[in-house]
């Protein structure tokens, strides 16, 4: 999906293209920002039916032109060639941390540990934006215990539909009932002000329009003195044009990544302090050398003598409200 919309004469015959909304119409604003949402709700309730990144492109590759946008590849949602657990493994999660959460809760959609990163306590009330099947939710209950509370935010109705399906596996699990699933956008969250001690998130805010009200909202659900951990993708220069028009890798969350130095501007805009942004080169030299499709696919559009590790960081991002 192109940063600037098509502004082309002819009719829009495909809604899913996103060249306009009306013939010679360009897409600004709010409309532009809801084709964004669609793309990535389509793509995404398409991987929670799939059960997995890797089903999803199987789905979509042997009908290359129907589909959502996620037909092949990875990124940051997983090597193809590995498993989710696998994948879950490598990043960091501890094998008592997957125990405790169901499996089909892990899609391998992640691109960090934002439980191990946020060093929950028990008692504390955690907010996991973009929680999907549920994952880090029920890592982060086992952490905060009976005592605590998780909540998970997503937009995409077939992802909280999976979460919940999961939820009476993790409480038997654990014997905890303190995880539940919210449908909302994580510009605005279905949360109250100043009611959560820590916000997490992996990998998604990637995908939402507008990064800065998403830092903004983060800030005003936080208690004071509340904290931040969240593992995304972020650019250490910008991606040429035409890595930055896939939809897949907007999915597959490359595209919609920003550069680091604007993630700092915007967490400050939005009240944060105590930053730190710490970034882990060796996930994406990973990620190319599992040879993932999405990535095989980007370093044919990147200029000659360079690849993903010279534009894209995985990063570790920490704050706490004022």
């Amino acid at each position: 999906m192109k940063d600037q919309p098509s502004t082309r004469d002819e009719p829009c015959c495909d809604p899913s293209a996103g060249c306009c909304a009306g013939a010679g119409i360009p897409e600004v604003g709010a409309l532009a920002e809801e084709r964004l949402r669609s793309t990535v709700r389509a793509g995404y309730a398409e991987i929670a039916k799939s059960g997995s990144w890797s089903e999803a492109r199987g789905d979509r590759s042997a009908d290359p032109e129907g589909g959502a946008a996620c037909c092949s590849g990875g990124g940051c949602c997983g090597p193809t060639d590995f498993t989710a657990g696998q994948l879950a493994q490598a990043i960091g999660y501890s094998d008592d941390e997957l125990a405790t959460a169901p499996e089909s809760a892990n899609m391998g959609l992640s691109c960090g540990n934002p439980t191990a990163l946020a060093s929950l306590s028990p008692g504390e009330v955690v907010l996991d934006l973009g929680s999907g099947g549920g994952f880090d939710c029920f890592i982060a209950g086992g952490k905060v215990g009976a005592a605590g509370r998780v909540i998970g935010v997503d937009m995409t109705p077939e992802m909280i539909g999976k979460a919940r399906a999961n939820t009476p596996s993790y409480a038997e699990r654990t014997g905890h009932d303190n995880v539940e699933f919210r449908l909302g956008e994580i510009e605005h969250l279905p949360v109250p002000d100043s009611s959560v001690d820590v916000v997490i998130s992996n990998c998604v805010l990637n995908l939402a329009p507008d990064k800065a009200q998403v830092w903004r909202e983060i800030a005003r659900v936080l208690r004071p003195g509340g904290r931040v951990a969240v593992s995304d993708l972020a650019l250490l220069r910008e991606l040429p044009e035409a890595v930055r028009a896939d939809a897949e890798a907007l999915v597959g969350c490359v595209s919609g990544a920003v550069l680091v130095e604007q993630t700092r501007s915007q967490m400050i805009g939005a009240g944060l302090t105590e930053i730190r942004l710490t970034p882990k080169p060796d996930y994406v030299d990973a990620m190319s050398s599992f040879r993932d499709p999405l990535y095989e696919r980007m370093v044919a559009g990147l200029p000659e003598g360079t690849g993903p590790g010279d534009f894209i960081t995985s990063l570790d991002m920490e704050a706490r409200k004022r």
